[in-house]
């Protein structure tokens, strides 16, 4: 007995020795000895471990996997538009609902305070992000009340934000990442709360901006260092004779990216993050075989409830067919005949609403007629810019300050900030950057392999001559002496609607057909233009592991 009470203390002394020693070995380095965030060692930072458990507010995670892109059902279009590739899609969060009009008004309200319209220095920037409330007016139709009332009545605040474009959606997006990550160092008492804060003027470039804040904290706020309180327990030592530091001034040291702190950039999904998020093939999955396509973002094969207790009700907001949006009076087929509350129905097996019906929503690629077999098979994705921080001839990064704001006309003649005062300015890499490397050979890959005069087939043949459309001359818009927009068009002729600024939107709308229903099939519309079917929601990248669940064997039948 007594030699089993022995052996029995000498194992619990050895696990725990074993296991002071693993924690104590995550604080220095396993290659060198040298020891993290040790002032006798240099105080070298490393990360502590990350959760990714947790998805960002209001957003869910989608465990990424291989799946089938395209679609599933005739193409009655007959454009080869969705024709079925094997594709592969990292781990993702994404908003559960598109973006509302209550959500999108805040960002509006924000933008309005901080550039005040009334400052002519400002004047266009709140006009850019407003959505357009004209989209509802018809010529022959009585629906200019929902221009009026829409965006901003309470009747509305939980719809979909809809006249909103491409542009000022990705804008929404940068917002968003600012907003979020201002909240977590103020919650963190890094940053003292800038509305309660006298000194500083929270207005033009003094608004708060991730990248600036993690290139150079007090190139923020013009210099002023009161505005941070504390920072993260820094573990250098003061030396002897060195003054206190001031009461109330900042101590501790800034938030870094290693930190793992601040959130991700949001973002517009792609293209084959939305379809697989739509498509949500978990439902279908028996252990590692597909029972089966999805035709809807919903398991099965019909658009209508089949369970007892709401069995016949439709599962999304769709048209049903000609002059018939809702259904008949009494009994309505789907509860709304415009764009309806979100959460209006069942989520699909992901837990995301309504991505099939009610709004159809913007994602980040640029538009080509297919996928091709020469299309990555991992996380594909058409647009990629490569850019890098411009550096002035001081070797710092250049912020946009009031002075050096730049912006740009539209083809519909709406002007734009390239960039906002006090964001960081971007240039697109040069050659010297790309010389032997082999996975990219330029800065633009918009175009790559499709859609370029070189890859383009017969462009320059007579088959292409007549002219199908009287395009706007956006390369230079004309204003007379009043300022008005001179309506020119161009006098050379085009043969097509697609462009390196066309984007694709996925889904169907309140004002769609059941067709469009289909998670795969995919439209195109011009970057700058905004309908009353088209909202957005918006996603961001899942760093770390594929997933933290437990695996399992998971099957349908379960």
């Amino acid at each position: 007995m007594k030699n089993i009470l022995k052996f029995s203390l000498l194992l619990i002394i050895s696990v725990s020795l074993t296991q002071c020693r693993s924690k104590s070995s995550g604080n220095s380095s396993s290659l060198t000895g040298w020891k993290f965030n040790n002032p006798d060692y240099g105080n070298y930072i490393k990360g502590k471990s990350f959760d990714n458990s947790k998805p960002p507010m209001g957003m869910v995670a989608i465990e990424g996997g291989t799946f089938t892109m395209g679609h599933v059902q005739d193409d009655v279009m007959f454009d080869w538009n969705t024709t079925p590739k094997k594709m592969h899609v990292r781990s993702f969060y994404m908003d559960e609902t598109e973006v509302t009009n209550s959500e999108y008004l805040l960002f509006t309200q924000y933008i309005k305070s901080v550039y005040p319209p009334s400052d002519p220095k400002y004047k266009h920037i709140y006009n850019s992000v407003l959505p357009d409330t004209l989209v509802w007016r018809e010529s022959l139709g009585n629906t200019n009340l929902l221009s009026e009332s829409y965006l901003r009545h309470p009747a509305y605040v939980d719809y979909p934000v809809v006249g909103v474009s491409w542009l000022q959606a990705n804008q929404y997006c940068k917002w968003r990442t600012n907003a979020v990550n201002l909240k977590i160092l103020m919650d963190k008492g890094v940053i003292k709360n800038i509305w309660k804060t006298d000194s500083i003027d929270f207005k033009g470039k003094n608004t708060f901006d991730t990248d600036v804040y993690l290139n150079d904290p007090y190139a923020l706020f013009e210099g002023d260092s009161t505005i941070y309180k504390k920072g993260l327990p820094d573990n250098s030592r003061r030396r002897r004779g060195q003054a206190r530091p001031a009461r109330g001034s900042f101590t501790g040291r800034h938030v870094t990216f290693s930190d793992g702190l601040l959130a991700q950039k949001f973002r517009l999904p792609t293209e084959a993050e939305w379809e697989y998020a739509a498509k949500a093939l978990i439902e279908n999955r028996e252990y590692n075989n597909i029972n089966g396509r999805k035709k809807y973002a919903w398991k099965g094969k019909y658009t209508r409830n089949k369970s007892k207790r709401q069995r016949g009700d439709q599962l999304a907001n769709f048209k049903q067919g000609k002059g018939n949006y809702s259904g008949i009076a009494g009994w309505s087929s789907d509860g709304s005949d415009i764009p309806i509350k979100v959460k209006s129905y069942p989520p699909n097996a992901f837990g995301l609403y309504d991505m099939s019906g009610n709004v159809a929503e913007w994602v980040a690629d640029v538009y080509r007629p297919n996928v091709d077999d020469k299309a990555n098979d991992f996380n594909y994705y058409r647009g990629n810019v490569f850019k890098q921080k411009m550096i002035n001839k001081d070797g710092k990064v250049v912020i946009v300050d009031e002075s050096s704001i730049q912006y740009d006309t539209l083809p519909n003649g709406k002007v734009i900030p390239l960039y906002l005062p006090g964001r960081i300015k971007y240039t697109p890499i040069t050659k010297d950057q790309t010389y032997m490397r082999r996975n990219y050979t330029r800065a633009d890959n918009t175009n790559i392999g499709d859609g370029d005069k070189n890859s383009s087939l017969d462009y320059n043949s007579d088959a292409y001559k007549r002219k199908m459309y009287n395009a706007p001359n956006g390369s230079k818009i004309e204003r007379d002496s009043l300022g008005n927009i001179v309506t020119k068009y161009d006098s050379k002729p085009r043969y097509t609607l697609i462009s390196d600024k066309t984007r694709v939107y996925k889904g169907g709308a309140w004002s769609d057909r059941e067709y469009w229903l289909d998670p795969a099939q995919r439209r195109f519309l011009p970057e700058y233009m905004a309908t009353n079917y088209i909202g957005f929601r918006c996603a961001t990248d899942r760093v770390g592991q594929l997933t933290t669940k437990k695996k399992t064997a998971r099957n349908s039948r379960r």
